[in-house]
């Protein structure tokens, strides 16, 4: 009963001002806009991964939270990847019940208890409450939103698509440092709270816009059995021609799975499924262990061993890390669909592992010529790691993973593999500052050596998906099961064919009889 009154359930109809009959053209507009708009969830996420950073090195905000030790500082940053994998998690079942966008508009809602909490706590205790709940908002954020975007993406469109999450993602990292960085110099001791407390702000208009603006997805429309509807939303994306090409194939894929596949968890490890979990899976692990947030996370200390001492530049150059995050990330907007994924994949490692290299030799120089002037090229490489890492990691994990389940597993597929990634990031943050604090730069040789692993992985292992769409990857993945089971699929490709012309009136929208509401 409580599914159903979350999930929408208003007709979705042509306007009244569109006259029978007459065909619509794509409207990569509506595209763009809608995904602009439920990226505000990336926006977000990108806010959260960095908000904490100044905050936990202040003295104003040690003086008042007094935590027992360093481990205490480390929970409340480590606090917020468990509540991501939770919130990761649960993205797959409130996605598949009530609708990827009902799933985002709940999320802001959960992320807008835990931004309050924090910004009005006064104990350790307390913030990392409001740091756990506020991690399953950004968790659901982070698998919801990529899910959401690819099914309403033409499929040769898609990493771009992508890509522009990912931009608004960096976009909110980078802002995020400005903004701490202004108001640390308040003269308040409580001058935190604030950066804590205005992400409220688009987390409520996401949450408003979602559940009364923005459309069901397509495909969960069809797994509905609404299909006038979902073709409505095709057309008003793709153009009515398109709309009824993409319905009919959406339709037969829904269809056979229903038959060969159990929409079930344990159908996630199961042949021929496992293939693509086991991808899905270890493709965003490799995104957070081949080095990103082992620098983003620790940066200033970076800068620190690499021989810039002054905190204030130190400080400055880690700004600057979010600067070419965001300039960095407008790459594969326009240019992720002209390669392959691997291609993408293969070339940002080579880069990643020469800026690792780059990181490695200037720390050792700093620490052979520690007051040299050259100390200050460090700065040059974790931009350059960046770079790389964001014109093919960054956006090209969460494409790969959005769109190679079939669509009766895509939900809980994209919350597996994003809780692969919020599990690997936990991991990282908490193992990085004692293996760099033993080794030095030996952490930076580990990532060398996960680089390089991540780069046989993707030439040998990846398949690539670029230009297919998302019906096609049950084939491409060959989810068809065995011959027993493709012959039973052929009869229902033959059924679907032949029921298809004398119920099409029924089951899809006609321009001749229908009404907006």
């Amino acid at each position: 009963m409580m599914i159903h009154l979350v999930k929408q359930t208003t007709p979705i109809r042509p306007p009244d001002t569109l006259a029978p009959g007459r065909k619509r053209h794509a409207n990569l507009r509506y595209v763009y806009t809608l995904t602009a708009f439920v990226s505000l969830g990336a926006f977000l996420f990108g806010w959260d991964q960095g908000v904490m950073a100044m905050i936990i090195a202040d003295d104003r905000w040690l003086k008042l939270m007094q935590p027992a030790n360093d481990w205490s500082v480390g929970f409340v940053i480590s606090i917020y990847n468990i509540g991501c994998v939770i919130g990761a998690l649960t993205t797959g079942f409130f996605a598949d019940s009530c609708g990827r966008e009902r799933t985002i508009s709940l999320a802001s809602s959960v992320f807008i208890v835990g931004a309050l909490l924090q910004a009005a706590s006064y104990t350790i205790a307390q913030i990392s409450v409001g740091r756990f709940v506020l991690g399953l908002g950004v968790g659901a954020y982070s698998a919801g939103v990529p899910l959401y975007i690819s099914e309403i993406s033409p499929a040769e469109l898609r990493g771009r698509i992508v890509g522009i999450e990912l931009m608004i993602l960096c976009f909110g990292e980078m802002v995020v440092f400005w903004i701490v960085y202004a108001f640390y110099f308040l003269n308040s001791d409580d001058w935190w709270r604030i950066p804590l407390a205005i992400q409220v702000v688009p987390a409520l208009i996401l949450a408003v816009g979602c559940w009364t603006w923005v459309p069901p997805s397509p495909r969960w429309l069809v797994a509905e059995e609404r299909y006038e509807c979902a073709l409505e939303v095709l057309s008003r994306l793709h153009g009515s021609e398109a709309a009824e090409l993409e319905i009919s194939e959406i339709r037969k894929t829904v269809s056979e799975e229903q038959i060969t596949t159990q929409a079930s968890w344990s159908d996630m490890f199961k042949r021929p499924v496992l293939k693509v979990t086991l991808l899905g899976i270890i493709i965003q692990m490799f995104q957070q262990t081949t080095g990103t947030n082992g620098i983003f996370y620790y940066a200033p200390s970076l800068f620190k061993k690499g021989g810039i001492t002054d905190p204030t530049m130190a400080n400055l150059a880690t700004g600057g890390v979010g600067v070419v995050l965001f300039l960095s990330s407008w790459i594969p907007i326009f240019y992720f669909d002209r390669f392959g994924r691997k291609a993408w994949f293969q070339f940002g490692l080579i880069g990643m592992i020469a800026a690792l290299i780059g990181i490695c030799v200037l720390q050792q120089h700093a620490l052979d010529y520690p007051n040299s002037p050259a100390n200050n090229a460090i700065v040059i490489f974790p931009y350059m790691f960046f770079t790389f890492f964001n014109m093919s990691w960054s956006s090209g994990s969460w494409t790969y993973a959005a769109e190679i389940f079939p669509i009766s597993l895509r939900a809980k597929g994209n919350a597996l593999c994003t809780a692969s990634l919020w599990i690997s990031n936990f991991v990282v943050a908490q193992v990085s500052p004692p293996i760099e604090s033993a080794t030095g730069y030996g952490l930076y040789v580990l990532f060398i050596i996960i680089c390089i692993i991540a780069f046989f992985f993707v030439r040998y292992g990846l398949v690539e998906t670029r230009g297919k769409s998302l019906e096609e990857m049950v084939e491409l993945f060959g989810i068809d099961g065995n011959e027993k089971d493709r012959d039973l699929q052929d009869s229902v490709r033959q059924g679907l064919l032949q029921s298809s012309s004398r119920d099409e009136d029924a089951t899809l929208v006609d321009d001749n009889s229908e009404n907006i509401e």
